[in-house]
Order: structure tokens, then sequence, then C-alpha cells
């Protein structure tokens, strides 16, 4: 280190910065982070707790289906609400990574797709002030798609731009912090949608064009990354995914795990309707299961992230455990007659929502650590679209299943959850220190 680069490091601002970074990583002795990663690590974590934070205000299951009926769109458009961000936010990957691959700071890419995101929610705002019926689902519709394309950009860059600039063991718990503090704001929400406060759309539209404004802001924090510089590679194009599926086993386990996992995400909606409460009042109990996992998220993911810097296969294994057990309390529930008491469902989803959010940073840490230095953008493309057709055709067995009954779609995601926990623990274990 120069003698520049030295002064930099040792400035009070820096020290302050460097001390909170190593209490937030439980670093110490000579893992401590320097100045400049402990800069890369605060500005991840606020530009990650804006996006999550946009990300409760703006939730399609509840928020953009409510607003869909308040302005009186179509059923159908309304239900496609979550098969676009879901797919829309996955499928596109592999196209971006070829894109990833030919820039020298990748952070751009992460830069641009929330300013994307941001100007998409401002023009679903201004579309529930301005439009009625079926054009405003359209218009809405194709917004979403929009937003969820540009939220693919920063998905497959965040993973290599985390690499590169956090430390193994210490990007869990940036990931986790990050989740833990925007949750503040999802549950301050939540709660003021099941108070009935915001039964009109008014306010409804002013959370959403929050949401655009705090992801512009995430935008212009991520772009002052102090990124290292990275050869470009101007021959990359689309990824060799099935060549990369072939090649690496270590992959194809971890998207077989990661698949089975997806029903901690799905599972939820059937939750709610087998404890057939809130009939009359949709939004307030939807606005239960946006609080439920808040909750579980400001007080769990912290401590995955953390425990996944130790062992991110276990965090996958215990998630999908835990996950496996909440989903059998609700059918034991459901055959004692307990379903619908009024506890059952917030208890039911708030066990499971810590699942869910163990699974989302068990994943992310294990992708991120199991990957070639050079190959992270690759491989989270590759991973990302077989999951979103896994995706797809879960979502598919699952409302097959739930054709016959809420109880069989939950007890099929139960089967899965269980699979997926035990799968994990075969995973090669990739945070030891002597792992490369």
């Amino acid at each position: 280190m120069t003698q520049t680069d030295l002064s930099a490091d040792t400035t009070p601002d820096t020290r302050a910065e460097t001390d909170l970074f190593t209490r937030i990583a439980g670093a110490d002795g000579d893992d401590r982070p320097d100045g400049q990663e402990s800069r890369n690590g605060l500005r991840f974590i606020g530009s990650l707790s804006l996006s999550k934070v946009s990300d409760g205000l703006i939730d399609p299951k509840l928020v953009l289906s409510w607003l869909m009926t308040a302005l009186g769109a179509p059923a159908a458009l309304a239900a496609a609400l979550v098969p676009i961000r879901e797919a829309g936010a996955l499928l596109p990957q592999v196209f971006y990574a070829g894109l990833v691959q030919r820039m020298r700071h990748r952070k751009w890419i992460w830069s641009a797709g929330a300013a994307g995101q941001g100007l998409s929610a401002l023009g679903i705002a201004v579309a529930g002030l301005m439009l009625e019926g079926t054009v405003a689902g359209v218009v809405i519709c194709a917004l979403l798609a929009l937003l969820a394309v540009s939220r693919a950009a920063c998905s497959v860059s965040t993973k290599d731009v985390l690499g590169r600039t956090i430390e193994k063991r210490r990007r869990g718990a940036v990931t986790g912090l990050a989740g833990s503090v925007a949750s503040i704001g999802v549950v301050i929400f939540a709660l003021l949608l099941v108070s009935g406060l915001l039964q009109d759309k008014g306010p409804v539209l002013v959370a959403i064009a929050l949401a655009g404004v705090f992801w512009l802001s995430a935008a212009a924090l991520f772009s002052t990354m102090e990124e290292p510089e990275v050869e470009p590679d101007p021959d990359a194009g689309l990824p060799p995914v099935l060549s990369v599926l072939r090649q690496d086993a270590d992959l194809r386990r971890f998207i077989l795990v990661r698949g089975l996992l997806v029903s901690t995400a799905l599972a939820p909606p059937w939750i709610v309707v087998m404890t057939g409460e809130g009939s009359d009042n949709l939004l307030g109990r939807l606005g239960a299961l946006v609080l439920a996992s808040a909750g579980a998220s400001f007080v769990s993911s912290f401590v995955w992230g953390r425990l996944s810097d130790r062992s991110s296969r276990s965090v996958l294994a215990l998630s999908g455990g835990v996950a496996a057990v909440a989903l059998a309390a609700m059918l034991g529930l459901a055959a004692l007659g307990l379903a619908t008491a009024a506890w059952a469902g917030p208890a039911v989803l708030f066990v499971l929502m810590l699942a869910y959010h163990g699974v989302r940073q068990g994943r992310s840490t294990y992708l991120v650590d199991m990957s070639p230095e050079d190959d992270r953008a690759t491989y989270a493309a590759v991973a990302n679209l077989t999951i979103g057709l896994i995706l797809l055709a879960t979502g598919a067995f699952g409302g097959g299943l739930g054709a016959i009954g809420a109880a069989w779609a939950v007890g099929g995601f139960a089967l899965m959850a269980a699979g997926g926990g035990a799968l994990a623990m075969t995973l090669r274990e990739v945070e030891g220190r002597d792992c490369a």
C-alpha cells in the first residue's frame, strides 16, 4: 500500500467506517476489512436496503393486485402480475450475462437496473392516478414487465460486484443486514395496510411513487462503489447454458436444491386460503401476510446472513426443514379444525417466512462463494434461467394440486421443502477458510 493509500485509510471518517463494518461483519484480527472494503460494504448495505424497501412497497401479490382491483382492471390482468414479475426477473438474466462480461465495471449494470425499476414504479403510480379499467391494467402490466427486466439486470450483476468488493465470510452479513434494515419500512407499511388506513388508492399510489424514488436513490448510491476494474471479454455473448450445467455437478445439485426450495415462496397464498379469514377485508388479510414476511425478515435476515458466512449449505438445509415443519403444522391445524383460528394463519406464516428468508440468504451466499471468480455473472444467469423455468413448472404443479384442495398444495410444497433441505446437506461446503 502506498503512503497516499495508507493516509486515505487512516482518516477519522475511514476509521469509523472500518470499525462499523468490522462490527457488522463480525471480523477481527487478521481478518479485519480495510477502508475500501468497508466503504463498499456500507454502500452495498445502503443500496440493497433501499431496493428491498421498494420491493415491499410495490409487492405484486399485495399492493399492485389491490390497485388493479381498485382501478376496475380485469381479474385476468391482476392474476398475471406475479408471473410477469417472477419470470421477468429471472429468465432475461441469461441475456445480460454477456453484457456484464464485456464491461470493465459491472456496478453500472446494477445502477441502470435500479434506475429502470425506479422509473417503472413512477410510471405505475402515474398510470394509477390517470387511468382506469382495462387500459390501466394493460399499462401497469407493461410497466411491471419493464420493472422485472430491469430487476434481472440487478440480479445478474449483484453477485459479481459483491464477490469482487466484499471478502468471503462477510458477504452474507452485508445482504442479511440490508434485509433486516429494509424490513422496518415494510413493517410500517404493512401495519398501515392491516389498520385499514390505506383503503383509498391515494396513499397506495404515494407508496408506489416512494418506491420509485428509493430505487433511483439506490442507483445513485451504488454508482459510488469503488469496484476494481476487470479485464472485459469483448467476445462474451450468451452463456453456454448446457455446457456449464454439464461441466459442473455442484451447480446442477445446487439448482436442484434451490428448485425444491422455491416451495417456500409459492406456499404462502395457499396458507391464506386455508385460514379462510378476512374474506370481506382483502387488503387487511394480505397486509397480515406482508407483516408476517417483513417481521420474519427483520428478526432473521441478519442472523441468516451471518450463519451463511459460516455455512450457507447448512442454512439451506435448516430452512428447508423449518419450512416443512411449518407447512405440516398447517395441515395438522386443519385436521384439528383450528386452521381458521385467528392466531393460526399469522403464526404459521411467520415461521414459513423465517424459512423463506433463510433460503434467500443461503442460496445467494452459496452461489457467490461456489462460482469461479471470473464466471459469477454466467453462473448467476444459468442458475436463474433454470430456476425461472422450474418456478413456472412448480407453480403449475401447485395450481394443479390446489384445484383439488388447498391442503393438497400445502402438502406437496411441504414434501418439496423437506426434500430440498435434505438434499442441501449433500452440497459441497464452500465457506470454510480452506475452501477455494
